[in-house]
């Protein structure tokens, strides 16, 4: 269980093979974050070089801020680091800071100093891609994938985000207690995000300073870590449901199937199911199960009427029709009967 507020800022650095880079991350801590009313929580995720040691001497130093070291014996990834990490946390705001000085220490006070200022701000993200602050790129497959992993969240999500992956964030408590965090690596960052939507809290952004580090010097994110972001996207947005939502989704993916065997012939027809099929996915996190089959009975009514291409049309209208009217139920059953809202 989460403590109380004992500090005002708890900053949680997961750690894993930096030792190149931790006496330099800890005098920057100290230059900006030097203060009693601070804890930092330095997670060492089983580290096989020598950054243990580094860290269990920085710890005995005369730092003004409360120092936490906890250490994981197996690497286990940065979400579970994170984790432990809030476990023993006990700041009004939490922190995440990598440790590798691809971000900037200042920037994070900066990001502190802002969600400090302003009570109605719960949550601020970094964002490597918003202009004003100084950048050094060296992979442009890294920087595509995570653009465009931003942009496939944005559009299952209805967000307008920049950059979900950057490893520098801040949120109030009460942001963190609300969600359940469950990846144990670098879909950390997607499941906070996916999170913090879902839970109707909003997301503001501020322009960090980023130098890319390359392989050589210790960057561990690879390809493969990009292609199972994907499934975390599926994931977050799709599985992570509730149950009604969950038959909802089953249910209009199957009927915008049917719809999509309407149009087209030979491989035009399977590319037409596909994309509905998607599309039926998207509409099921939108409607509940009364609402989906109200929209399958007119389709269903439209298959009825012309063939060919003229039953493709009649379907598409009462498909159009059917959402229309469901969308127009469901304001007034909402206003009218809130018990049948969770329903319709």
């Amino acid at each position: 269980m989460l403590q109380g507020n004992k500090y005002n800022l708890s900053i949680i650095i997961p750690i894993f093979n930096e030792e190149r880079y931790l006496e330099k991350l800890f005098l920057d801590i100290s230059s900006y974050f030097n203060d009693d009313n601070i804890e930092v929580i330095a997670v060492n995720d089983g580290s096989n070089d020598q950054s243990l040691d580094i860290l269990e001497k920085l710890k005995k130093k005369d730092f003004k801020f409360n120092f936490k070291l906890i250490n994981i014996n197996k690497n286990s990834g940065k979400g579970l680091a994170v984790r432990e990490g809030a476990k023993i946390s006990s700041g009004k705001y939490i922190l995440l800071q990598d440790a590798d000085l691809e971000l900037d220490i200042k920037d994070a006070k900066e990001i502190y100093d802002t969600i400090l200022n302003n009570k109605s701000i719960n949550c601020i993200f970094g964002s490597r891609y918003v202009s004003g602050k100084l950048k050094k790129h060296n992979y442009f497959i890294n920087m595509f994938i995570g653009r465009l992993n931003t942009f496939l969240f944005n559009i299952l999500f209805g967000q307008s985000l920049s950059d979900i992956h950057c490893g520098l964030k801040i949120f109030h408590r009460d942001v963190y207690n609300k969600i359940n965090l469950t990846f144990n690596d670098f879909g950390l960052e997607i499941d906070i995000a996916s999170q913090i939507i879902k839970n109707n809290f909003y997301i503001y952004e501020v322009g960090v300073s980023y130098f890319s580090r390359s392989v050589k010097a210790g960057k561990k994110i690879t390809w493969v870590d990009g292609i199972k972001s994907y499934y975390y996207l599926f994931k977050v947005r799709f599985l992570d449901n509730p149950i009604s939502t969950q038959i909802s989704i089953i249910i209009s993916s199957i009927y915008m199937m049917y719809v999509g065997s309407h149009f087209g012939m030979g491989l035009g027809n399977t590319i037409a199911i596909v994309l509905f099929f998607v599309i039926g996915m998207i509409i099921g996190l939108h409607t509940k199960i009364i609402s989906t089959l109200f929209i399958y009975l007119f389709i269903y009514l439209g298959s009825l009427f012309g063939s060919g291409q003229g039953k493709a049309l009649s379907v598409f209208i009462f498909f159009t029709l059917g959402i229309f009217i469901t969308r127009t139920l469901k304001k007034k059953i909402s206003s009218d009967f809130k018990k049948l809202s969770n329903l319709f």
